[in-house]
């Protein structure tokens, strides 16, 4: 409970202050707001964090290294991990409060870590409703090349 009451500060937060009008508005479709049940509502949750930075120690010393693609790799990584569980009929939401920092804070995570994404898992209520999001035909986004073959 204590996370979601955390949560739900930072998203009133972001729905009176943060968010432009541009933002509010194409959420209105969705009927999205602060209030997020399924975080407690869900039997499970993953919470995802990337690593910016590790450390390696040598000579009595530790040192940052930096690691490379990490956005890319953690995307990519939460993206098998969804359709993992939407193949074993679990229903997942991505939860991306934003600022985001709050979660390392009361999760005890150390500082080269960042929340990434918030994953309730779980089986769809029976009166779960899935919006209809108009996606773009695929002549809008798929360039062919000729030079490509």
């Amino acid at each position: 409970m204590k996370l979601r009451e955390a949560i739900e500060v930072e998203e009133r937060e972001t729905y009176a202050k943060r968010a432009s009008d541009e933002w509010l508005d194409a959420l209105a479709p969705l009927g999205t707001d602060w209030h997020k049940e399924h975080i407690t509502a869900a039997p499970y949750l993953a919470i995802v964090f990337a690593q910016t930075y590790g450390f390696t120690v040598g000579d009595g010393s530790a040192r940052k290294v930096k690691h490379y693609y990490v956005q890319e790799s953690v995307g990519i990584s939460v993206g098998f991990f969804l359709a993992s569980l939407t193949a074993a009929g679990l229903s997942t939401l991505t939860h991306t409060p934003n600022p985001m920092g709050f979660l390392r804070e009361l999760l005890h995570r150390p500082e080269n870590e960042r929340a990434f994404v918030v994953i309730p898992i779980g089986y769809a209520a029976a009166d779960a409703r899935v919006p209809k999001i108009k996606k773009k035909h695929l002549d809008q986004v798929l360039i062919r090349d000729a030079a490509c073959g």
